[in-house]
């Protein structure tokens, strides 16, 4: 190993750092419900607003290595190159340096730092348009630098931009570029534009120095700022001169585990080699989400359904292969003893939490899985008997379809993923009807909703309506978890639809039916004090000190929102919520569960007298 993955994430905040930039660590994975999206998917993205002008307490230089999260191209996870979890490795410039020192840091970093031969490095600029000007600036730099003036390249897609926004940063990016290896293997031109795989993008810096009208007018920015990103698993590949991300040190451990417990060689098997690979992209991605500051569980909404599904994909596969599924376990503890422990000391904190949690999941899996995989082999063979009986028609036409109708009934009955039933059926040459599977669950919606609609009396408000006042239940919710059993009780996860609150939370044992009584009175009491819901905003160290708690981490000065509920909650969130604890009208519990070790959940209605 030519550089570990440890060394490549020192080297690249040691050289910002030395270039007076703060290292801000990275945020959590988990969407703070402020943003929009579910799952951290950019290294910019938590920086959004201070590169809209918001001040940062850290300063105007940045550094950091941040994990993201994507699920888009899940199906592509399996082959050596996608992964669910990766990081980036991002500075930036909050209207302080621009191009000049830019250009010159990335060109240093690359040639210094890491080695690289500048005569094979290649970039692509801006080659401009209607609305801004050839990025002629940036390729003299790079020029001045010493790349060859026929290693750069104009490209019209070299610009970033929020799509469908007005009034936002945008600007001219800068690409990098390295051959894999030093000659083509083919006649012709072999340049960045070549479909051979020779070069390979290695980072990207953008530089926002336009501000986007409506109408698609840009007009320069007053304060221009800089947003570097670097692919953290493709650099380690790269450096390591490898074109398998499951050959570097981040995976290494766990391909070694998996050899030796199966008795098989990876790469040896097409097939095999796929499973391992997605049973230890799953896992990571498992561990890091459960193991989060603000980690989810594994549900049938949401994020934790994204978590479910990538879950109950690394069981089927290590079932696929014959590793036993336990040993998924252990696969999760090489990551969170070895590969992480550094980079983030919280898991190994939480390392029992999401043992018990991943656990929980391969039992509650493999009691439906038998039955399920039986469920689905039904489905095959009634379609082979099916084309089997109608091939002596000349005008039949093979259907090799499952149904919407069927797909529906793996999911509601054996919990499979429409996603698992699409992949199982691909494996045996089938489709699924997907737009009747999702005619079926809104046929299961409506009927869900009907029937609570003769519990709600008067109706169902508008679903946001009902998102606002069930968020305020969970907050009177917890802060009477933490009158009865302490301030040591925490949210461990929450979901909340039009009908219903979930909420988790750490503690060791059912609650007693006294206990429930109790709880469910000191909400609705709460309900009938008719008491304002007040929104403050103020440093997080002086909410902290003025008693106000919650998951959200911040700096000591950075403004946060909090929402007071008279003398009954105090809390650090982003909202939204009822104007007053009137409009939630009554509370019931209507179920407690076990979650996984140390965990209960509860589920909770509003507005049922």
């Amino acid at each position: 190993m030519k550089i570990t993955s440890k060394e490549l994430r020192n080297k690249w905040l040691k050289f910002y750092e030395e270039h007076g930039h703060v290292n801000i660590g990275a945020v959590s994975l988990i969407g703070d419900g402020e943003t929009g999206v579910m799952f951290n998917v950019a290294g910019m993205q938590p920086l959004m607003p201070y590169l809209l002008g918001k001040p940062h307490t850290k300063g105007k230089r940045l550094c950091n290595v941040q994990g993201c999260m994507r699920t888009v191209d899940i199906d592509e996870v399996g082959d050596p190159t996608h992964f669910t979890f990766f990081e980036m490795m991002g500075n930036w410039s909050l209207g302080d340096y621009f191009k000049k020192e830019k250009t010159a840091w990335t060109f240093e970093l690359l040639t210094k730092v890491f080695g690289l031969d500048k005569d094979k490095i290649c970039s692509t600029v801006f080659a401009g348009n209607e609305s801004a000007p050839r990025d002629e600036e940036t390729a003299k730099l790079l020029m001045d630098l010493g790349i060859k003036k026929e290693n750069i390249f104009y490209l019209a897609d070299n610009w970033w931009e929020l799509e469908g926004t007005v009034n936002t940063p945008c600007g001219p990016d800068n690409e990098w570029f390295y051959p894999r290896w030093d000659k083509p293997t083919h006649s012709g031109v072999c340049d960045i534009n070549c479909k051979c795989g020779r070069y390979v993008e290695i980072g990207n810096d953008v530089y926002m120095q336009y501000k986007k009208l409506a109408g698609n007018k840009y007009v320069p920015l007053e304060n221009k700022n800089v947003d570097t990103g670097f692919g953290f698993e493709r650099m380690l590949m790269f450096l390591n001169g490898v074109t398998d991300g499951y050959k570097t040190d981040l995976f290494a451990s766990v391909i070694s585990y998996m050899e030796k417990a199966l008795n098989i060689k990876y790469g040896a098997n097409e097939e095999e080699t796929k499973s391992m690979r997605i049973i230890a992209d799953h896992v990571r991605t498992s561990v890091m989400l459960i193991g989060d500051e603000n980690g989810i569980l594994p549900s049938n909404i949401g994020a934790g359904y994204v978590l479910r599904r990538i879950m109950r994909r690394a069981i089927r596969h290590a079932k696929k292969i014959n590793l036993p599924t336990d040993n998924l376990l252990e696969i999760a503890k090489i990551y969170i003893n070895e590969v992480y422990d550094e980079a983030y000391p919280l898991l190994k904190e939480k390392e029992d939490y999401i043992l018990a949690s991943i656990k929980t999941e391969i039992d509650k899996f493999n009691k439906t899985l038998e039955l399920g995989n039986k469920e689905f082999e039904k489905v095959v063979a009634s379609i082979a008997r099916k084309n089997a009986f109608m091939r002596s028609n000349p005008d039949f036409v093979e259907d090799n379809t499952i149904s919407g109708k069927s797909a529906f009934r793996l999911y509601d009955t054996f919990g499979f993923p429409i996603e698992l039933t699409q992949e199982m059926a691909a494996e045996r040459g089938l489709n699924v009807d997907l737009d009747g599977f999702n005619e079926a669950f809104k046929q299961h919606q409506e009927l869900a909703r009907t029937t609570n609609a003769g519990v709600f009396k008067g109706g169902l408000a508008d679903d946001s309506v009902w998102t606002t006042r069930l968020h305020t239940a969970c907050h009177l919710l917890l802060a009477g978890l933490r009158k009865m059993f302490g301030t040591g009780i925490e949210q461990k996860g929450s979901n909340i639809t039009s009908e219903r609150l979930r909420f988790d939370f750490n503690f060791d044992r059912k609650l007693t039916d006294e206990e429930v009584a109790t709880l469910e009175k000191f909400v609705n009491d709460a309900i009938n004090r008719h008491i304002p819901v007040e929104r403050v905003e103020m440093p997080f160290g002086k909410a902290k000190a003025a008693g106000a708690y919650g998951i959200h981490k911040a700096d000591e000065n950075e403004i946060v929102s909090i929402y007071r509920i008279g003398d009954v909650d105090f809390q650090i969130c982003g909202g939204p919520h009822a104007q007053n604890t009137s409009e939630l009208v009554n509370f019931r519990i209507a179920k407690q569960e076990a979650v996984s070790a140390g965990v209960r959940r509860i589920k909770a209605t509003i507005n049922n007298k």
